[in-house]
């Protein structure tokens, strides 16, 4: 054991007297943080980029919707005026879920029917055609809530921020939900 010790010993004073390579530790630990910062912020900017795009798709869907009373529109129509006017979100037709209620806002409380659930309901990737969670077209002077939610990949889902957010929801994806409200104009 003494040997073992005192040749472990003579090996690190070996290494204790040469001063070669003792930049690259140096930059060992400031590279990973250096590096780490920028890629996190680039996904975090697509993050943000992409739920600005899904907010946008669903205001100008909603004036769409809100300003021709005269017209019902079903889920498809709705999504695709989403879709359109999001623009950059990556197969938007599968990867958005929509969710329209009219809100009795004489009728609050614990009224169930009333009520809008807490959690959106986002799209089941492994059955993308899934119904709409609730979607009611409006009639004259009701209020109205839409909900989209839509799930996305990381573009770096093993480093930085794209890590924790593909460990969301324990399926590589990370949801975006947008909120509005509107009343319908009258016809």
């Amino acid at each position: 054991m003494t040997f073992a010790i005192k040749s472990l010993a003579r090996f690190w004073r070996f290494f204790r007297k040469d001063e070669d390579g003792s930049e690259t530790v140096g930059f060992a630990l400031v590279f990973f943080p250096f590096i780490l910062l920028p890629v996190s912020g680039f996904e975090l900017g697509l993050l943000m980029t992409r739920h600005v795009m899904i907010e946008r798709g669903l205001d100008m869907a909603v004036r769409e919707v809100r300003l021709n009373t005269g017209r019902p529109v079903n889920e498809a129509q709705f999504k695709t005026m989403v879709c359109n006017a999001a623009g950059i979100i990556p197969n938007c037709m599968t990867n958005l879920r929509l969710e329209m209620r009219p809100i009795d806002l004489r009728h609050t409380g614990s009224n169930a029917t009333n009520q809008i659930p807490r959690s959106a309901s986002c799209t089941n990737l492994n059955r993308p055609f899934q119904p709409a969670r609730n979607f009611t077209a409006g009639t004259a002077n009701e209020m109205m809530v839409v909900r989209a939610c839509g799930l996305f990949v990381p573009m770096l889902p093993e480093f930085g921020l794209g890590y924790f957010l593909s460990r969301m929801r324990g399926d590589g994806n990370y949801p975006l939900v947008s909120t509005t409200a509107f009343v319908m104009e009258p016809a």
